[in-house]
């Protein structure tokens, strides 16, 4: 009876300490594994599938025409039978009366075709692999958005739901000086309207947080359980050195989209130059071996085979080449031009974004909470009116939400910037 207590206590003790480490097991989400998920999503993988097809393509293309191998026979005759000693004959198949022969052609290209096509194929994969990695930013960009996005909502939900809660503790004050009739009703329905919009604004706050957890998962295909998991608060410093005021050139040249554009020009040279290198025709030898036992038991036969490149001389693929490769050249201006003038919208982004979170987080947001910290303590002792209280109150709450808004923004333009400048690893 006492083993049997003993193997119930120790069972009961091996259960509670399973659930105290099942509920003490959470994960971390911060910024760094939402950026990392983001390099492995489906449209990354995508577009890692399209560089691999580009890299096989080079492949493809460094390689020489096949041989040919052909075999034939001929001068079979028929007229005499198969016993007569001008037919076919009998016995085995080499000693009949038939001409028969085996050879190889093979193809040799000439100007420079084979090296021009791998050529442009290896631009095409430099330009594909280019994609991805523009590819792989856009990504972390648009996850670290909505990672930012879940942050500032899950603080304006806490500040909403400390907003609501004091306001319900001031309505509830205010019903039971009503009831001594130290308070008018209708002072008392306002303050109860303001508890109830406190109460609006944290649902509202929570959906916003859900809304940005599932756009979280569809960028990062991480599936975030908010009562198991730990959400970092992984929000960036503010810089400490001035800002740039001008984007140099490198910046521009070293984005991948723009990186992808120019080898795309490098391939149209090469294809324009193997459309022209088609006017040098190729020449295709070859040779075989005969055997016709009437004749001679071995005879070799040599061929010589070239194109008669009449009338036409590549007029048509060349015009199609030459015009890809200003497409092609002006695609990449473009490109450099609408990078210049991002960057430039990012740096100005970043500046006024650095500005209003320096702003609200040093001077704004510490006063605004003065402000109504002081209008309770005066509404409380009877030395400021409801109104007061109440403009002091809405004012807090609309500096928490600009607050927050400014302190997301800050972050999305500091690690955008980062990533289109290339100025951090990921």
């Amino acid at each position: 009876m006492a083993a049997t207590w003993t193997a119930v206590i120790v069972t009961a003790l091996s259960l509670s300490q399973g659930q105290a480490m099942a509920q003490t097991h959470t994960e971390t989400l911060g910024l760094t594994r939402v950026l990392e998920a983001a390099r492995n999503n489906f449209d990354v993988a995508i577009t890692r599938q399209a560089a691999e097809a580009a890299k096989a393509d080079v492949l493809a293309a460094d390689r020489a025409p096949f041989p040919i191998f052909n075999a034939k026979t001929s001068q079979m005759y028929l007229d005499s039978g198969v016993n007569g000693n001008q037919g076919i004959g009998p016995g085995p198949f080499g000693q009949k009366n038939i001409d028969k022969s085996g050879g190889i052609d093979w193809t040799w290209e000439r100007g420079s075709k084979r090296a021009l096509r791998t050529q442009s194929a290896g631009r095409l994969a430099n330009a594909a692999q280019a994609d991805l990695q523009d590819m792989v930013q856009v990504q972390q960009a648009g996850a670290a958005s909505a990672y930012f996005d879940l942050l500032a909502a899950r603080e304006r939900n806490r500040e909403m739901h400390a907003l609501a809660n004091s306001a319900l503790m001031l309505a509830k004050s205010a019903g039971l000086r009503l009831k001594a009739g130290d308070l008018s009703a209708q002072d008392t329905a306002r303050l109860e309207i303001e508890a109830q919009r406190a109460q609006a604004d944290a649902h509202s706050a929570q959906l916003d947080q859900q809304r940005a957890l599932l756009l979280l998962g569809q960028l990062t295909a991480l599936r975030v359980d908010l009562t198991r998991w730990h959400i970092a608060a992984d929000w960036p410093a503010l810089p400490t050195a001035p800002l740039s005021s001008n984007i140099p050139e490198t910046w521009v040249e070293q984005r991948p989209d723009v990186k992808a554009a120019l080898e795309r020009v490098a391939a149209a040279q090469a294809s324009l130059d193997l459309a022209m290198s088609q006017k040098k025709a190729d020449v295709t030898v070859g040779s075989s071996l005969d055997h016709d036992p009437r004749v001679s038991r071995r005879s070799l036969e040599l061929r010589f085979s070239v194109p008669l490149q009449w009338g036409y001389g590549f007029e048509g693929e060349i015009g199609r080449a030459q015009a890809q490769l200003t497409q092609a050249q002006d695609v990449a201006e473009k490109t450099k031009q609408d990078a210049r003038a991002e960057l430039q919208r990012l740096l100005e982004e970043l500046r006024t974004a650095v500005q209003r979170e320096t702003l609200y987080a040093q001077d704004i947001m510490p006063r605004a909470r003065r402000v109504a910290e002081q209008a309770e303590v005066a509404y409380t002792k009877g030395a400021s009116s409801l109104t007061d209280l109440i403009d002091a109150r809405r004012t807090l709450r609309n500096t928490l939400i600009e607050a927050t808004l400014a302190r997301t923004d800050f972050a999305k333009s500091s690690v955008v910037w980062d990533l289109r400048t290339a100025n951090i690893s990921r």
